[in-house]
């Protein structure tokens, strides 16, 4: 159980004015196959007392938290992986459940979920990603769709590329990226904060511990991202001037002529 090293973050999250912190993937429950290889072996009472144990912490320290943990469901259905959404008031306010397992989880481990979840704090909207769901895009689109300003990507990476590709969605999209990973793949890359140019903002400095950075729409180095790009491109689906399919034009049509 990883509730301890929780808490520590918490802490260390809201001494320097934190009002979110990020987890990983399985961070409080543990993560299938790597090290759970029978949920037999979860103790789901100790989960339970230590998710209210850090919703107890989070009311105290005003702090929103998004904590990774395998949410039991009704036997014999596996249990989702999933996100929790915890408000600076302590209660549950939403949850996230990965909705492309993969092949492994959805044939060993864990039940898939179905929907997007959207949340908002100070006036910020962010979404919630984890791990193999990086390689669906239709997922990112949705979340540019129902227009997040964030995503919070929890991960328990397997390659190098997973950062890349988070920096690839983060600059299409023109969000923010959060990218939380785990200390047993720091060989990999560390958890991130990438903003809506694609760039990493900020980076853990070590193989454990909290990074934090301010989410901020005003930055002149974002102008062109969020005030140009994101609008612009948001707009082409709806601009008549690229409806160009009934252009009546022999020079359009032939395209075999020099």
């Amino acid at each position: 159980m990883n509730g301890r090293n929780v808490q520590a973050a918490m802490r260390d999250a809201a001494a320097r004015g934190t009002r979110l912190i990020h987890f990983p993937e399985g961070m409080l429950s543990g993560y299938a196959k790597n090290p759970i290889q029978d949920w037999a072996e979860v103790d789901w009472d100790v989960v339970r007392e230590e998710l209210e144990a850090v919703m107890a912490l989070a009311a105290a320290l005003k702090l929103w938290v998004v904590l990774g943990s395998a949410h039991p469901l009704t036997p014999p259905h596996w249990p989702h992986n999933s996100m929790y959404v915890i408000s600076d008031q302590g209660s549950i306010v939403t949850r996230y459940d990965k909705r492309v397992c993969s092949y492994t989880e959805v044939t060993r481990f864990y039940t898939p979920g179905h929907a997007p979840t959207v949340f908002e704090v100070d006036g910020w909207r962010f979404g919630c990603v984890i791990c193999v769901e990086i390689n669906f895009p239709a997922l990112f689109m949705e979340y540019d769709r129902l227009g997040v300003d964030a995503l919070l990507l929890s991960t328990y990476p397997v390659d190098r590329i997973f950062l890349v590709k988070a920096r690839a969605h983060a600059a299409i999209h023109n969000v923010w990226i959060s990218v939380s990973s785990v200390t047993e793949t720091d060989h990999l890359f560390r958890s991130a904060l990438i903003d809506p140019r694609g760039e990493v903002a900020a980076e853990v400095p070590g193989v454990q511990g909290v990074v934090v950075s301010t989410l901020d729409r005003s930055a002149p180095e974002l102008d062109i991202a969020l005030a140009k790009a994101r609008p612009w491109r948001a707009s082409v689906a709806d601009d008549p001037r690229y409806d160009t399919a009934g252009l009546d034009d022999p020079r359009s049509t032939d395209r075999t002529s020099v």
